[in-house]
């Protein structure tokens, strides 16, 4: 199901086994202006995929055959600037954990408010819209992270050794903006979910920790013992540039 004129609507991909689910979800956010396709496999999704990159792709967890789990890794590694939002059983956590440990921007638990996900996935398509038009700043805004610089004009994750392009997800690189402008201070979660997800942190909510434990895998000389994004006890963590 797409709308008639789909050019400037953001294109969204809903990968459910579920008929019902799929058909109420495509006409909910068709009806909110979105252009909307819908997989009820990681087969079809791969082929849509393939035929016209989507900005935002909706994966539940659990479906027959390939799971969503193995789909959102597959996504991540192949189209690392698609907003990734998993939906799970409400007793999922495991699959949770392992989702945001692929690289899913966030997570929406079954059953769920329709107004809840276009909030969600709203606020992410934010995240991902690029800014407004400039000239290019004399001295381009980037910050160093340990291996790599955060070019902060053009949304990118560099390796410094060789200038290679790390691939992040949009809450990742929100996150590493989130700490270049807060260098040796140290942020707490609800500070930090707040910023990405606008809404408050819950003690039994680890996404925080995972996306950091993601991000030290990339830019840490060793992620074991992390020297740039540290851990502030019974507070959260901060950023200690290089050198200072």
């Amino acid at each position: 199901m797409e709308p008639l004129d789909s050019a400037n609507r953001p294109r969204l991909l809903v990968v459910d086994d579920e008929a019902a689910l799929r058909d109420v979800l495509a006409r909910y956010f068709v009806h909110n202006n979105f252009d909307v396709r819908t997989a009820a496999d990681a087969g079809q999704a791969r082929a849509l995929i393939a035929a016209a990159v989507p900005d935002l792709v909706l994966v539940d967890v659990n479906m027959p055959g390939e799971s969503g789990l193995s789909l959102a890794r597959w996504l991540r590694e192949t189209h690392p600037r698609v907003g990734l939002v998993m939906l799970t059983g409400a007793s999922d956590a495991v699959d949770r954990i392992v989702g945001l440990e692929v690289g899913a921007d966030d997570y929406v638990t079954k059953p769920f408010e329709t107004r809840e996900l276009l909030a969600r996935l709203r606020n992410l398509l934010r995240r991902l819209a690029p800014g407004p038009a400039a000239a290019p700043p004399s001295h381009p805004r980037r910050a160093r992270f340990g291996l790599c610089e955060l070019d902060l004009d053009a949304r990118r994750l560099l390796r410094c050794d060789d200038g290679s392009e790390v691939p992040v997800s949009a809450t990742e690189f929100d996150l590493l903006a989130l700490f270049s402008r807060h260098p040796n201070r140290p942020l707490n979660r609800d500070q930090i979910m707040s910023h990405g997800h606008n809404r408050s942190w819950d003690a039994l909510d680890r996404s925080i920790d995972l996306r950091v434990m993601r991000l030290r895998r990339k830019i840490e000389p060793n992620p074991d013992k992390p020297r740039v994004l540290k851990t502030v006890r019974s507070v959260g963590y901060m950023y200690v540039p290089d050198g200072e």
